[in-house]
Parts: structure tokens; sequence; C-alpha cells
């Protein structure tokens, strides 16, 4: 009771006390999430903007529009739900039209109470969003391409009769790049928070970091990502500063760090794993699919994937040099897009 767990959401601390849990029922489409009573003992450890109203209190909740069906819920029971159980009105906006989730009540507890119920339905439900778009440095440089196609041709060529090896695996030369973490942007408001963030970031730390200057990385060697080499899923290259330094480290901790306490980003590492994946079994199925960081989310699973034997792969190319690369931009790229150079439609970057 003294010491409680604490639940970080959205960049707002809970207090989790002691209650007796309930089962969660998991709906067609996961759109009904039964919150039971024992969910009121969440309390916000700081407090929420409540405004006192002639007819009681009122609590604004800014909720994208693809997460409105999850409070909802089937046949919109959860909204009823939470309603009664906390005696309170909620308003929310017609479905794909942006706004605010207001909720109304009579006493300052119950508005409160819904609210806090409301942010850990959506925490739950966001977390399940496939993501939408990544912190990355572009890799695409002409140089880099051209010898990744030669890895590439080389690789076929000594190793296509190993299990699973296929052209397939291979990542799009126009779309290699480092992947610092994941967000689930569900709209523009969000897509500016993390522009503006990436800004702030830039002035903050990057700039004092880099002096201005790009920094020089060379991208060389190959290593696997699981236990296994003989059942390898992701292969990536290394990437390291050229002068030895850990300032790209340093950039790319700091970033996420200031991401995931924004509430933009979720924790995934201790440290960012820097690495330029270079061949994905994601990518037999799906030539632009991309890897969350340590974590699949959405209808695919590892179970799907068709591994293959990269001991080969890792003895006869443990030491192919790839390039070097000027980098000079950290971009908040959006996943499933292109521009006009074939690497990710870009929604921000410093």
């Amino acid at each position: 009771v003294l010491r409680p767990t604490l639940i970080r959401i959205g960049g707002r601390v809970y207090r989790k006390n002691l209650v007796q849990e309930q089962a969660y029922q998991h709906e067609e489409e996961e759109e009904d999430f039964c919150a039971g009573p024992g969910d009121c003992a969440d309390e916000p450890c700081d407090a929420f903007v409540v405004e006192e109203t002639e007819k009681g209190f009122q609590c604004r909740v800014e909720v994208p529009s693809p997460l409105y069906k999850y409070i909802i819920g089937k046949k919109g029971e959860t909204k009823k739900r939470l309603e009664t159980e906390t005696r309170t009105s909620i308003s929310i906006p017609k479905p794909g039209v942006e706004g605010e989730i207001v909720i109304t009540g009579q006493h300052r507890s119950g508005v409160i109470s819904a609210r806090t119920r409301i942010d850990v339905l959506l925490d739950s439900f966001r977390k399940k969003q496939p993501f939408t778009h990544f912190l990355s440095f572009a890799l695409n440089q002409p140089a880099i391409q051209e010898k990744f196609l030669q890895f590439k041709e080389e690789v076929l060529e000594k190793c296509s009769k190993d299990h699973g090896v296929s052209s397939s695996l291979f990542q799009n030369p126009a779309k290699l790049h480092l992947t610092l973490g994941t967000l689930v942007l569900l709209n523009e408001q969000e897509i500016q928070k993390a522009c503006d963030l990436l800004q702030r970031c830039k002035e903050d730390f990057v700039d004092q970091i880099t002096g201005g200057k790009p920094l020089t990385v060379e991208v060389a060697g190959v290593e696997y990502m699981n236990d296994d080499p003989a059942v390898t899923d992701v292969l990536y290259a290394k990437v390291h500063m050229k002068d030895g330094s850990d300032r790209l480290q340093v950039i790319a901790d700091q970033l996420v760090e200031r991401f995931v306490a924004s509430g933009l980003m979720l924790k995934e590492w201790d440290r960012v794993k820097l690495h330029a994946t270079v061949m994905n079994t994601l990518f037999r199925k799906d030539p632009s699919a991309e890897e969350r960081n340590n974590t699949m989310t959405g209808k695919s699973s590892f179970k799907e994937r068709e591994s293959f034997n990269g001991r080969n792969i890792l003895k006869l190319f443990e030491n192919f040099y790839f390039g070097e690369v000027q980098l000079d931009s950290v971009r908040l790229s959006q996943r499933f897009s292109s521009d006009a150079s074939g690497y990710y439609a870009t929604s921000g970057q410093l």
C-alpha cells in the first residue's frame, strides 16, 4: 500500500491500487472492453484539468478518432457501463470526426474516475495498434545502394541453396535505413506533436552533440537478431561512427528517451540497437514490411514466417563493407509510403 505500482500513460502517472482483478472479455474486433468496478481504484497521481460548470464538473480528453470505438464498445456497451459506474455522461464525436471526448458529472470524483478509466482503456488499445511512423536515419545514398545490390548478388550466388534463402528476403535498396523507434500516430495533431518534439530535441541536445555537422558513419559487417543463425528471421548490417565515438548512440538513446517521456513512444529497450535491416523474412509476403523494434503488432505473427539458414551468409559476409555515410537528419518516416527518391515519405525531420 505504501509503495503502489506506478503506471505511466501519455506522460501522466497513475497509482495502481491493489484490487481484485476481473477478467477482460475481448469481443470481435476487440471493440468491447469490460472494465470492472475495480478499475475505479486507479487514481491519477497528478491532477486532471477538471472544470467546474453550472451543472457540476467536466473534463475534456483529446482522443484520435480511430480510438473512439474502444470507448463506445459493441452496441455502446462500454460507454454505457462507464457512465453508469462513474455516474457521468460521456460525449463522443461522430466516427471519423476529430474532436474531444467530454465527460460531465455532478461529482468531481466521478468525472476523474471516468477520465482515469478512459485513459487506461485507450492506453491498452493503443498498444494493439500497428505502428504508423518511425524515427529513422536514411542509409539509401547511391554508393550504399550499389554495395547493397552487390551484397545481394553475392549472397544469392553463394548461398541460394541454403534453406529459405531467396531474393524475396532482401530490403528494397531505396529504403535502407536505421530505425530508432516506432510510433503510433493516429491523427494530424499527434503527427504535429511528434514533429514539434523532434525540433525541440534538435535545439536541446542534437546540435550540441553534432556541432551542427553531419555524422560520418560506416556500415560494415552483418549480424542476426535471434539466438540460432540456422533459424534466422532478420539479418542486419552493423553501423558505427567512423571516429570511434558513441555520438550516434547517444543521440539515438536521448531521442527515444524524450519520445517515451512524452507518451508518443513505448519503451522497448534500455538502449537503441543501431542496425540496418538487409534481409527479413517478413519481406517474403510484404516487401514494404517494417519490423517493430521488439514486438510484432497486427494480424501477422512470427509463426507465419519462414526462417532461413544464415550460417553461411554470416561466415562469408561477416566483414562485408557497405560503405560510408553522412547522416545529417533524423526523419519522422511514414510506414507503407514512398517519396520521389523511393525512401519513406517524411512527416517531419531535424
